[in-house]
């Protein structure tokens, strides 16, 4: 008769050899396992592979999604406070000026996320969402008591921005270590809160800006962020066991040996510095070419509710017709738009079709993105690898606004160039994509990746 230990060795060999069995090394060069149906959730915590869903996976891609409500889904208000800045505010600052601030709330979001990453990968996601929520709500309560242009810098854009970031990424990755085949689907869904986010807030403050000012308008967003705050805490939980590992420069610049990895942070970096000129200027472009203000404000509501589209339905499809493939389709399907009917376009028909397409278009490139980071990571190095590449679109999102300004303004107010700057960044983004996806499946056109 086998002994305990002998008959629990005996079961481990037998594991191992069914998961050498099961190895699959497809064309992505990264999903190392199959995920079989029959793996549980060990209550020590070690998952050697994905889940492929159950309850705790869903509830985690509800709460990711409250969480990308109030971190990204708040960020994509940022043309709203452009336009409200410039008006009321800071009136006495050029549009270059204010743009400065709602394009260092991004960068902070983007900027930081290697820290969050690192968080996420030692701590898991309890640690990085709750620090997050804190900064993220004092940040906004800070900003309601701000009257200057240094202080709402510095409680908006830097601890707000900073906060968001804490959030963004963990909840980002978490889903994705319960997901293998359905991994597309559960990140549109996720991400699908930053849609809705986006539809929310511009609606929220507009009119609340008109009955109780900015200061309470500012605090009731901050109330409505804590209560999804709590959810998010309470529901977001990964599959990985996470242990803390010390923090080495190298774990960043590894993955830049990798030609895959190196050529998603390039097409991440035009990707966004096309994507934040409609973004940031989508309500000035609008006013400056004669559209009412309440119009104009209302674009943002519009192309952010037509993201929501875009970040679910085409994720949906994307497990079926490839992911790399749809993904350029949309990064082509923005250049024209932009080049297209941005570029030219005028009258009220013109912006609100520019804003529906667009939001569609810019929120399937946003949605497929980090399932396009998954795709080339090692699960274990997720956090870390989403960080990176966002860290670098970082720079995108610093420099996209204040750089489309100084356009803007050297052609005496025209956003023509503007719009030049966006396209020519898209097809870049495309150009960069296109390799990647010969890289990993060859140049045949019907290749299903």
């Amino acid at each position: 008769m086998s002994s305990p230990h002998h008959a629990a060795v005996s079961l481990d060999d037998e594991e191992k050899a069914e998961n050498i069995g099961s190895l699959n090394f497809n064309l992505f060069g990264l999903e190392e396992f199959e995920q079989p149906a029959s793996v549980k959730h060990e209550p020590t915590g070690h998952v050697a592979i994905p889940h492929e869903g159950g309850k705790q996976a869903w509830l985690t891609v509800a709460g990711s999604s409250c969480a990308m409500f109030v971190s990204f889904g708040w960020a994509n208000c940022i043309g709203l406070f452009q336009a409200e800045y410039e008006s009321n505010e800071l009136k006495d600052y050029s549009t270059g000026q204010v743009s400065w601030i709602t394009s260092m709330s991004f960068f902070f979001l983007l900027f930081c996320s290697p820290l969050s990453g690192k968080l996420f990968d030692s701590y898991g996601p309890r640690v990085p969402i709750l620090l997050g929520s804190f900064m993220h709500v004092f940040g906004l309560m800070m900003t309601s008591l701000s009257s200057k242009y240094y202080q709402i810098m510095l409680s908006q854009s830097v601890c707000s921005g900073i906060g968001c970031s804490l959030i963004f990424t963990p909840a980002m990755s978490a889903p994705y270590t319960y997901f293998h085949k359905k991994r597309a689907i559960a990140g549109g869904l996720t991400v699908a809160g930053s849609s809705l986010g986006g539809v929310i807030f511009p609606i929220m403050v507009q009119h609340l800006l008109a009955d109780i000012g900015f200061p309470w308008t500012m605090r009731a967003c901050a109330f409505m962020i804590l209560g999804l705050l709590v959810i998010s805490n309470l529901f977001i939980r990964s599959a990985m066991k996470h242990t803390p590992k010390p923090f080495h420069i190298m774990d960043y610049v590894r993955p830049m040996t990798e030609l895959k990895f190196v050529l998603i942070c390039i097409g991440s970096f035009f990707l966004y510095w096309g994507m934040f000129v409609p973004l940031d200027y989508i309500v000035t472009e609008a006013q400056h070419y004669g559209a009412s203000t309440y119009l104009a404000l209302s674009l943002v509501p519009i192309l952010n509710g037509a993201s929501f589209v875009g970040r679910t339905v085409p994720n949906y499809f994307a497990d079926k017709v490839g992911r790399f493939n749809l993904m350029i389709g949309m990064s082509i399907l923005s250049t024209v738009l932009v080049l297209g009917l941005w570029l030219p376009g005028r009258g009220h028909s013109a912006f609100i079709c520019f804003a529906v397409f667009f939001g569609i278009s810019s929120g399937a490139c946003v949605g497929l993105g980090p399932v396009l980071i998954a795709s080339v990571s090692p699960i274990k190095e997720l956090g870390t690898r989403m960080g990176t590449v966002f860290a670098i679109a970082s720079g995108a999102s610093l420099s996209s606004a204040p750089i489309a300004a100084a356009i803007v303004a050297d052609d005496g107010g025209s956003y023509r160039f503007a719009a030049v700057f966006s396209g020519v960044n898209f097809f870049l983004a495309t150009i960069c994509l296109c390799i990647l996806r010969g890289c990993i499946a060859g140049w045949a056109v019907n290749a299903n990746v």
